[in-house]
């Protein structure tokens, strides 16, 4: 007959003759899995607040529209796929925009992205000259793309960058001329070269910075040499054809906006006369 004691993180048992064995309670403990419920919960109330809002007029520090246009980019591009594919059944598609800059002093925007695409496709796993079966498998690129575009500006200009300037001045020295060319009288008054003084300006303009509203992509994806099978093994219904690599044409019609931030002039507004307004009780 054995007997069990309980001692802390121990087991101990001990049988008839005395004999005792200790275990460890940690590896004979069962932990169980967490256990989450959740209920229905009841409906919330709420109580309109007042906007606080200015009274008088203002300055505004913010995003005005320079420019909204429609930039088209054509891309041409060959994409080989890591495997044998018998059909592309889907490709979704996705714009990347990573660069967007206007160049001061001039209406020439530079844009630079990609195009991310999942293509979806068949393959081959069994096939006879009834039929073929296999896989639906995917693979994800992204096809690049650059070009530059003259913008006009419908909304306003942008703000002329104001250039950093530096500008030296100089203190009239006199010297007592020691030379016999020159008498006691005599002062030389020159500039002193032993100093550099200098007055220099840097200004932070506001860089122009896009924003995105719209993308259009037009596509045509064309197989390059599809073929038959030449393995004898082999066997496929005699339309099937494999291929690795697709050629795409794209038109990316991209609409954005082109802004910059500017000091603006907000009005008073009618009918405010506290712009903070206290807190109600």
């Amino acid at each position: 007959m054995s007997y069990v004691h309980y001692n802390n993180a121990n087991i101990e048992i001990v049988n008839a003759a005395g004999n005792k064995a200790v275990c460890d309670a940690k590896a004979n403990t069962k932990v169980e899995n967490v256990d989450v419920k959740t209920f229905d919960a009841d409906t919330c109330v709420n109580a309109p607040v007042t906007i606080a809002a200015l009274g008088s007029g203002s300055v505004a520090n913010v995003p005005v529209v320079l420019a909204q246009l429609t930039v088209q980019a054509n891309v041409n591009s060959v994409i080989k796929l890591p495997e044998y594919a018998y059909e592309i059944k889907q490709i979704k598609k996705r714009l990347k925009i990573t660069q967007c800059l206007l160049i001061q002093d001039t209406n020439v925007l530079f844009l630079k992205g990609f195009i991310r695409k999942n293509i979806d496709y068949s393959t081959r796993e069994t096939s006879g000259s009834e039929g073929l079966c296999g896989d639906i498998r995917h693979c994800t690129v992204d096809v690049p793309f650059s070009c530059t575009t003259p913008v006009t500006f419908n909304g306003i200009a942008p703000l002329a960058p104001r250039v950093n300037t530096s500008s030296e001045f100089q203190y009239q020295k006199k010297e007592d001329l020691f030379h016999p060319d020159f008498s006691e009288k005599d002062h030389l008054l020159s500039g002193d070269l032993r100093e550099h003084n200098q007055i220099s300006a840097e200004f932070f303009n506001d860089l122009p910075f896009c924003d995105l509203i719209s993308a259009r992509i037009v596509e045509f994806d064309e197989q390059l040499m599809p073929e038959r099978p030449k393995e004898k093994e082999y066997v496929i219904p005699f339309e099937e054809k494999r291929f690795r690599r697709i050629e795409e044409k794209m038109v990316v019609f991209i609409t954005l906006r082109l802004l910059q931030k500017r000091l603006v002039a907000v009005p008073a507004v009618a009918g405010i006369d506290d712009p903070c307004p206290k807190e109600a009780d």
